[in-house]
């Protein structure tokens, strides 16, 4: 979850319910199913997050389990935490990415909540040249090594 509140709390009650109700061992907010979405994007911010997501969906086998590969409002039970973190080695939008692709490769269940992003009123996003390209680094290391 996001600190600055682009995540909006209020999800959270919801998130614990799919979590309850499926015993799922990951419950992810996404903004790319029905009733999710974004909040104070211009069309570049949208068109590169929805690329990426494509192309990670894609190169990784993910889009049947996952739709917001690169979102990191998600709820995870404590032993899938323990098991997947000593196993990544992947920051940024790759570690998202990255420990989606890992709890797939051990089975574990991942669930979705529609949640809408909220850009952030205060400071800046941290997008940009260096973290794109890391995000396609960690693409290329998570296609050819899981």
């Amino acid at each position: 979850m996001d600190a600055d509140l682009s995540h909006h709390p209020k999800y959270i009650p919801q998130m614990i319910r799919q979590q309850l109700n499926t015993k799922c061992d990951i419950v992810s907010g996404t903004r790319y199913k029905p009733n999710g979405g974004v909040c104070g994007w211009n069309f570049k911010r949208k068109l590169t997050s929805r690329g990426a997501n494509f192309l990670a969906a894609t190169a990784l086998s993910l889009s049947s389990e996952a739709s917001d590969l690169t979102g990191s409002f998600r709820l995870y039970r404590k032993q899938v935490l323990e098991t997947l973190i000593p196993d990544c080695v992947s920051n940024g939008y790759a570690f998202q990415m990255e420990i989606l692709v890992r709890a797939r490769n051990y089975g574990y269940i991942i669930e979705e909540v529609p949640i809408v992003f909220v850009d952030r009123v205060f400071g800046a996003s941290k997008l940009g040249g260096a973290e794109i390209v890391g995000f396609l680094k960690g693409l290329l290391f998570l296609f050819f090594t899981t």
